[in-house]
């Protein structure tokens, strides 16, 4: 016999996964499931690999959904643990692209998101964004790198809308600086 969950929060449902309820689980995956893949789809057009990060994605949440502290949207949280999934494979595919970008009279071309990657870990900009605190880092990742918005962001952080903006405007300026150079 199958429990109806539709009625329980997210949270809910993210507390009695914790407590082993594959039923609450499965409910969050069937809330928020269609959403992420679509997102994700927008970073990575192979749906095999949306779908393996999906999986990935809810399996991680089932096993830590301890670790969700509460302070924000569970959807947040999930499309967290989602994105940083789909960095995570698509970096494990590093040599892959790093191949095909060095194979210029083969005539085959990378996918634009491989190339961008590679060049955001490894390039100038990687380099730059290394510079940057922590704090100013998450915010570029989360708005820029990931294609949240500021709302997004500030949920997935846990900080004000307003501190999300700020941090975002300062760590552009010291990435333009750390990339062309102070100019003052």
């Amino acid at each position: 016999m199958t429990t109806d969950r539709s009625d329980l929060s997210d949270r809910q449902l993210l507390a009695a996964a914790a407590d082993d309820d594959s039923g609450a689980l499965r409910e969050l995956y069937d809330r928020h499931a269609p959403w992420l893949s679509a997102r994700l789809m927008r970073r990575c057009n192979d749906r095999e690999v949306v779908h393996e990060v999906i999986q990935d994605t809810f399996v991680a949440a089932w096993r830590g959904a301890q670790k969700y502290r509460g302070d924000g949207d569970v959807g947040a949280w999930l499309w967290g643990i989602g994105v940083r999934r789909l960095i995570s494979h698509l970096r494990g595919r590093r040599m892959a692209v790093e191949v095909l970008l060095a194979d210029v009279d083969g005539g085959t071309s990378p996918a634009a998101e491989d190339a961008v990657l590679v060049g955001v870990e490894y390039g100038d900009l990687g380099s730059a964004l290394q510079t940057l605190s922590p704090e100013f880092r998450a915010v570029i990742q989360a708005t820029v790198l990931d294609g949240l918005s500021t709302k997004e962001t500030a949920k997935l952080l846990g900080i004000p809308e307003g501190t999300v903006k700020s941090r975002a405007k300062r760590a552009r300026g010291r990435l333009r600086d750390e990339l062309i150079g102070d100019t003052r």
